[in-house]
C-alpha cells in the first residue's frame, strides 16, 4: 500500500474515538471501493500463497476485519478491487454462508444442503471485480466506475485498520463541500525516542507517534466527480497524480484521526495485529 504525505490538503478535526454503541441508520447508500489487487511484496512469508487482503487476523482474513468495521456503521455495499491472487477473494465469499454456518448436507441423486443457522448474521452485497493484475490503484478505481451508481462512495485499502468513527468522517466531508476527504494519521514511530540534556537521557518514549504531518491512512471519502482525476492507464498510481491535481485545485480536504490506525505492510506488523486480536484488546474492533 502506498502512502503519501497529506499535508497539502486541507487540515481537519481531530477524529472521535472508537463507538461501542450501535450506529443509527445511514441516510444514503454509499458503496465502499476497497483496493484489494497488490503484490504484498513486504509480506512475503504470507503473500506468496493468498492475496494481502485474505492474510488471517484472528482466523477472519484482514479484509473482513475492515468490512466488518463499515458495516457497523451501515456501510455494507462493497466493491472489490482485485488482482493478484483475485480468484481466492471470490472463493471466499462464493464459499462465505458454508464456511460461516452449520449444515447438513444429503448425498445422492438429489443433493441438497439444509443450513443450520448462521454463526452470524450479515447482509452485505459484495461486487468483485478484476481489474487486472498490474493496474495500480488508480487505474484500478478508475474500472469500477460503472459499478458505482450512487453520487458518493467511500474508498480504502484492503490491508489498513482503524478505529475511525466513520459517521463523523462523513459528516465532516460533507460539511467542507470539497471532492474528496482523506483521513490523516500519524503512525507509531518505529524506533524510541530520547530527550537529552547534557548527555542524560531525560525521557524515554518507546517507538511514539510520529509528530509531524500526516500521512496517509486510506478511509476517503470521494464525490463521483473525482473520476474525472483518475485514467483507466494502468499506471494511473492514486497517490500521485490525482491526489496531487486535486490538492492544487483545493479539492483535497484531510479528516485527521488521532486513534489507532496500523496498516499491515511487515510481518511484524501481523504478528502486532494478531496478538491484539487474540489478547481481545483489538483496538479497531468497534463492533460487539
Amino acid at each position: 500500500m502506498s502512502r503519501v504525505p497529506a499535508r497539502a490538503a486541507q487540515s481537519g478535526p481531530t477524529g472521535s474515538g472508537p463507538s461501542k454503541k450501535t450506529p443509527g441508520a445511514v441516510p444514503e447508500c454509499i458503496p465502499v471501493v476497497i483496493l484489494c489487487g497488490g503484490l504484498g511484496t513486504r509480506l512475503r512469508e504470507e503473500t506468496e500463497y493468498r492475496p494481502k487482503p485474505m492474510v488471517e487476523i484472528g482466523g477472519r482474513p484482514i479484509l473482513w476485519h475492515i468490512m466488518r468495521l463499515y458495516a457497523h456503521y451501515g456501510f455494507k455495499e462493497f466493491i472489490l478491487c482485485l488482482g493478484y491472487k483475485g480468484m481466492m477473494i471470490k472463493e471466499y465469499f462464493l464459499n462465505y454462508q458454508p464456511l460461516m454456518s452449520d449444515f447438513t448436507i444429503r448425498l445422492g441423486e438429489v443433493p441438497s444442503v439444509s443450513y443450520l443457522g448462521d454463526r452470524e448474521s450479515i447482509d452485505w452485497s459484495v461486487t468483485l471485480a478484476d481489474t487486472g493484475l498490474e493496474t495500480m490503484t488508480g487505474a484500478r478505481v478508475k474500472q469500477i466506475e460503472k459499478y458505482v451508481q450512487a453520487e458518493r462512495f467511500m474508498l480504502t485499502y484492503g490491508d489498513g485498520l482503524a478505529s475511525i468513527n466513520v459517521h463523523a468522517l462523513l459528516e465532516y466531508h460533507r460539511a467542507h463541500g470539497k471532492l474528496v476527504t482523506i483521513t490523516g494519521v500519524r503512525p507509531p514511530s518505529r524506533f524510541g525516542e530520547m530527550s537529552v540534556r547534557d548527555g542524560t537521557v531525560s525521557s524515554f518514549n518507546e517507538k511514539p507517534q510520529v509528530s509531524e504531518g500526516l500521512v496517509n491512512g486510506g478511509f476517503l471519502v470521494c464525490e463521483r466527480g473525482f473520476f474525472s482525476y483518475l485514467s483507466d492507464d494502468d499506471g494511473c498510481i492514486l497517490e500521485q497524480e490525482p491526489l496531487r491535481r486535486l490538492a492544487a485545485d483545493g479539492e483535497l480536504a484531510a479528516y485527521e484521526h488521532e486513534g489507532f490506525w496500523q496498516c499491515m505492510d511487515t510481518y511484524r506488523e501481523w504478528q502486532m495485529l494478531t496478538r491484539w486480536w487474540e489478547s481481545g484488546t483489538a483496538p479497531w474492533k468497534v463492533w460487539a
